[in-house]
Formats: C-alpha cells, structure tokens, sequence
C-alpha cells in the first residue's frame, strides 16, 4: 500500500474553508440547481427556489469568489455557471453515499 503525502495545515486550512462554503443548504440548493438546468440568471433561481433575491446574490458571490460557479454579464443580468468539476463529482459521491446508507436503514428497520 502506497503512503499517501502529509497534508500541510495551510492545504488543511483551504480543504475546511471548501467544506464550509459547500455546507449551506441554500448554496448546495443553488449548485444542484445549476447542475439540473446549467446556466441560469439571478432572477432565475430566485424563482426557482423561492428564496429572495438579496439571499441567492449573497450565496451566489460566496460561491463566485471561492471559485466554483462563474459569472456572465448579458445586459443588466448576470447569468452563473459551475466552473469547478470536483463540485459535480463530490455532489455525486456525497448523494449516493447517502442513498446507499438510507436504503440500507430502511431495510434493517423492515427487518429485512
């Protein structure tokens, strides 16, 4: 078995600080709906998630600055985009890992 690299307490730092933006479910509720229809404006997700628009700008910039969504200006609307992969990926491995543990919950409690 290959030993992997010690982790640096600044890389520490930046891994948490990744973690902490992506543990708001306002901002995973953004992610996913970008995932789901791709490229989509302010008012957009507001009307999709029903929050307001001065909540999903906020999001939106903590996500735009950390480097995972994109911003695009066509006239007076800024239209965002996922630019990070590893969002997708993770979602996916996150998802199905608690998936599997529900599925696996519900059986024991069915006693199957």
């Amino acid at each position: 078995m290959l030993m992997k690299q010690p982790i640096s307490p600044a890389l520490l730092h930046g891994i948490a600080e990744r973690f902490r933006v992506l543990g708001d479910p306002t901002r995973l509720a953004i992610l996913n709906t970008l995932m789901d229809r791709g490229e989509l404006n302010v008012g957009e997700l507001v009307e999709i998630l029903g929050c307001s628009q001065a909540n999903v700008s906020k999001h939106l910039r903590v996500l735009h600055d950390k480097g995972i969504v994109e911003r695009r200006q066509a006239g007076t609307s800024a239209y965002y985009a996922i630019i990070d992969p590893s969002v997708t990926a993770l979602c996916d491995i996150v998802c199905d890992r608690l998936r599997d543990q529900a599925q696996r919950e519900a059986a024991a409690y069915a006693g199957v």
